[in-house]
């Protein structure tokens, strides 16, 4: 008997236990706010990814320090979807899952596209620093998106226009990694170079992914007596594309966009990246904001920040900020705000319109010039 009375005493004591351990995990839920990450932190494209993420971190760690978002702590869940769409849902889900407000994210187009068929579902915002492809916003399937950064229509116009009036280019060649990014960029440089009639398209032409030897691809290029050569891609493909080139002694002008403006870029290319130009943001860094923004990133990670750093740094003030102007976290409520309310953040005064598009921002025409990119007048 004694023992059986034991015995129930300690189970009450588990139960009580337990109950408090339920409630204050419950009441620990109640008094934060989560906002999520998805996108590369590792992989090849993680060059991309890492920047982003560590300016979220940098952005909520302020504003927590600041006494927090509603009266709440905020919380940054990340998760690493490598670039890839068949990861990026599953990504999506768990971030969905675990009950984030919204996201911050993803990185690469293709990717994006995938999350946001969760992020619909779950009426989850999401705002991409780098998602350049027309589609997502202009298709009208995704009231949940907004990106910090303009489409590939309005870097494809700025390439075409730069190839033809600047460099008074006649036969270009148009190469793309079949992606959601590279290929829209592709198709958009391919239509303004027809419309302008002024030049003409000696070839259009999808590369795999990841390959080893694009000899076949070069040899084309050189075929086809191009005098440039438009890449729509990443920065692995064309990296391995120009020097196949330049092995080639094949001194064809290679143009391309953000996702090659990159220093990961210059250190695998080598001598052979100089020349190239791409186009990619505007450089704000005479903003203060984003001078502040650089140096705290310095001093934190001893490194210099790279790719959609500060894309990503004015897309997490704006979240915060849309929040804090709709006083709650409902997705209706923020959305609203962020098509409503200007912020000031490192790329500028900043909104958003009904498509989800950033107001505000725009791209310019970079050169590697010893061993840097440097942006054009």
């Amino acid at each position: 008997m004694k023992s059986f009375i034991r015995l129930s005493l300690s189970m009450a004591l588990i139960l009580l236990a337990t109950s408090f351990l339920f409630s204050c995990g419950k009441k620990s839920e109640e008094e934060v706010i989560k906002i999520g990450y998805g996108g590369a932190l590792s992989g090849d494209l993680a060059s991309y990814g890492i920047p982003s993420k560590r300016a979220a971190e940098m952005v909520i760690n302020k504003k927590n320090a600041e006494g927090g978002l509603l009266g709440k702590q905020i919380i940054l869940l990340a998760e690493d979807d490598v670039c890839r769409p068949e990861v990026a849902t599953n990504t999506a889900t768990k971030l969905a899952t675990e009950g984030v407000v919204a996201v911050i994210g993803h990185i690469c187009s293709g990717a994006t596209i995938s999350a946001l068929g969760i992020y619909n579902n779950t009426n989850t915002v999401c705002i991409s620093p780098s998602a350049t492809s027309p589609t997502i916003t202009q298709s009208g399937e995704y009231p949940v998106f907004f990106r910090t950064i303009a489409p590939d229509d309005a870097q494809a116009k700025l390439q075409v226009d730069f190839a033809l009036k600047q460099l008074n280019l006649k036969k270009i060649a148009i190469l793309h990694d079949r992606g959601d990014y590279g290929r829209g960029l592709a198709e958009f440089a391919k239509k303004y170079i027809e419309e302008a009639e002024e030049a003409e398209v000696v070839l259009y032409e999808g590369v795999t992914v990841g390959a080893v030897d694009y000899t076949a691809v070069v040899q084309n290029i050189r075929r086809s007596q191009a005098d440039a050569v438009i890449f729509g891609g990443y920065h692995p493909e064309a990296s391995k594309i120009l020097m196949q080139m330049r092995n080639n002694n094949m001194d064809t002008i290679f143009i391309s966009a953000d996702g090659i403006k990159a220093d990961t870029f210059i250190r695998i290319a080598g001598e052979y990246a100089e020349g190239v130009y791409a186009t990619g943001p505007v450089d704000v860094s005479t903003n203060p904001l984003a001078t502040e923004a650089h140096k705290q990133h310095v001093e934190i990670y001893g490194d210099e920040p790279g790719n959609f750093f500060l894309n990503a740094y004015a897309a997490t003030m704006a979240l915060i900020n849309a929040i804090e102007k709709a006083g709650s976290t409902d997705s209706a409520a923020i959305m609203n705000a962020l098509r409503t309310e200007y912020i000031d953040t490192p790329l500028g005064s900043i909104s958003f319109d009904k498509k989800g598009d950033a107001i505000g921002v725009g791209f310019s025409m970079y050169q590697v010039q010893d061993g840097i990119f440097v942006e054009l007048p």
